[in-house]
């Protein structure tokens, strides 16, 4: 009888290690409070608030029911284990394989929850993505990574809320923004703000030539309501409206309704123009900048990582923090991390979580060492 001893002890100190990075003990404490919290009569007199306690709830929810299952799950195997090696069972063997295969695989996944160290990360995140330098071909890799992103997100189970959609002139998009919901959504996109690099044969090219395109992707903490440390003068900011149309018209109310506000001090923008009503959008498009103020007072404050989730001026060459090349190679690898693959299209087609979590590790590296 094959002898699992020493695979399950290892697996045994993963959970437990797993049980002080998910701090189980507190969301133990935390939990009748919340309960006591979210069963009050006049929870909902609070909207804010209501949604903040039923979201905690929710998440504390979540970890205790995945962390009791797999112990439970290694409970099982190690009994299993127990039994074959009493019984001389070697029938049990291939059960007691899939078992603990199983577990290092759920053990994989949770440990990248012991990445997440930021004040922001479990949380929502406002994204933009923009084309740069390559002309057509740059505006038709800024709408493939916009479904590269939306593929990625339906894995993951996140919802995407597109704000606002301009059209390139003459395929593709100048620039798309959106709102990825879900848990640790922040966490995990923050590893993509930067600038993106495509080289190929250009389709728009007629004589069939290489062409390298750049878009830019910005990511930052969003938050329903306004933070209360950030204090927006609207005598600060510009605000346009306009009438959506062309090719945003698949994913956004066309109205005339559409908001693009500028705050005037930094020049940053953001649109809304999927609401039902100029007002709604002016309210969202506010949410957005402040989403992105908060982020850049933020990143003033933690310099020492600014140059990797800094704003970036630059969508060009030399700027790229990744590199997709489907011609005379294939092969996408982030210049960060130096982690690389060959299979482009599986990436293009939404396959990016390990491009993020080599990213999340690399990050803490750099925090540790500094």
């Amino acid at each position: 009888m094959q002898d699992f001893t020493d695979q399950l002890a290892a697996i045994r100190s993963r959970v437990e290690e797993a049980s002080q990075y998910l701090r189980i003990a507190d969301l133990e404490a935390r939990r009748p409070q919340l309960e006591a919290e979210a069963s009050r009569a006049d929870l909902w007199d609070d909207q804010d608030s209501a949604r903040r306690i039923t979201s905690e709830f929710a998440a504390l929810n979540e970890d205790l029911t995945m962390f009791s299952r797999l112990c439970a799950d290694l409970d099982d195997v190690e009994t299993l284990h127990q039994l074959a090696r009493e019984e001389g069972d070697e029938l049990l063997a291939d059960e007691i394989t899939l078992g603990t295969a199983a577990l290092e695989a759920k053990l994989d996944d949770l440990e990248v929850r012991s990445l997440f160290t930021g004040e922001f990360d479990q949380g929502d995140a406002v994204c933009q993505i923009k084309s740069g330098e390559g002309g057509t071909d740059a505006q038709d890799w800024a709408e493939m990574l916009m479904r590269m992103y939306n593929r990625w997100a339906d894995r993951k189970g996140f919802e995407v809320e597109i704000t606002a959609v301009s059209e390139g002139t003459e395929a593709g998009l100048s620039s798309v923004e959106f709102i990825l919901k879900g848990r640790h959504a922040y966490g995990l996109m923050q590893a993509e703000h930067g600038v993106h690099r495509l080289v190929r044969i250009s389709p728009f090219n007629n004589e069939g030539k290489r062409q390298t395109a750049f878009s830019a992707v910005q990511v930052a903490p969003f938050f329903e309501e306004v933070a209360n440390e950030i204090d927006i003068d609207e005598k600060e900011l510009r605000i346009d409206t306009y009438r959506s149309s062309g090719a945003g018209g698949q994913h956004v109310n066309v109205t005339d309704s559409a908001v693009r506000i500028t705050h005037l001090p930094t020049g940053l923008v953001t649109s809304c123009q999927n609401e039902r009503s100029q007002h709604q959008n002016k309210d969202r498009a506010i949410q957005m900048m402040a989403a992105k103020l908060l982020d850049r007072e933020r990143k003033k404050r933690e310099a020492e990582i600014a140059g990797i989730t800094g704003e970036q001026d630059n969508v060009g060459f030399g700027s790229q923090i990744r590199s997709y090349v489907m011609q005379p190679y294939q092969m996408v690898k982030d210049l960060r991390t130096d982690f690389e693959t060959s299979q482009i299209e599986s990436v293009l087609g939404g396959e990016i979580e390990a491009f993020m979590e080599a990213w999340l590790r690399w990050t803490r590296a750099q925090n540790s060492s500094d």
